[in-house]
């Protein structure tokens, strides 16, 4: 689990590739702290396992469901990307609860400047704007924003002179391609609320029957 709050900007030192996979080796520092094998570092937004380590990155493998649901496999050496450890219990929650599972890969269709803002309109498929709402929290590339607002296909967000100095973003064209992840509590409502997938809708006798009434 992770918060969407980035540490630092890592390198791509190479990109190994398989028939199916990749394997990524990046330069880092401040992750590397406390890093051991087997620990998760969110890359982009996507949580992988640190497989090798030195005193200069990490190394971690990316299976082929990753790079088909991601950017991952658009990365090439000396690219820089979004670093973050895992959630310590003892942490603050700034941002909000990531899980860098990626739901989907979106596209800046423009970035306009607002006084000191950078306001992103990003266009994204449906299983990611189902769950977008005014003020609400979606991870681009592993960042936590809040939405400004939304039509049917896309939505907008407004980053500060930190972010854009701190994270991918800063630098990101319009077309680039970005991973996001949508709110993790907004699909749980959804899985267990009456109405969806296949479950009884809301109506008045549900709630009488389940004393709301």
């Amino acid at each position: 689990m992770f918060t969407g709050i980035v540490e630092e900007l890592g390198t791509i030192k190479t990109v190994t590739k398989g028939a199916n996979s990749a394997v990524l080796k990046v330069a880092a520092a401040t992750v590397l702290s406390d890093a051991k094998q087997g620990d998760s570092i969110c890359v982009n937004g996507v949580c992988l396992t640190v497989v090798g380590l030195t005193s200069a990155g990490f190394s971690a493998d990316v299976m082929a469901e990753t790079l088909l649901r991601s950017n991952l496999g658009e990365l090439r050496p000396g690219d820089r990307v979004n670093l973050e450890r895992a959630l310590r219990s003892s942490d603050r929650l700034g941002g909000h609860m990531v899980s860098g599972h990626i739901d989907g890969v979106g596209n800046i269709r423009s970035i306009q400047r607002q006084d000191i803002a950078n306001v992103f309109t990003v266009a994204a498929p449906e299983n990611v704007m189902r769950y977008i709402i005014e003020k609400g929290s979606i991870a681009i590339d592993g960042i936590s924003l809040t939405v400004v607002d939304y039509s049917e296909d896309s939505f907008r967000v407004s980053i500060i002179p930190h972010t854009a100095v701190s994270t991918t973003l800063g630098f990101k064209k319009e077309g680039a391609k970005v991973n996001l992840e949508s709110d993790l509590i907004a699909k749980y409502v959804e899985k267990l609320f009456p109405g969806a997938k296949g479950k009884p809708p809301l109506t008045k006798g549900f709630l009488a029957e389940h004393g709301f009434m």
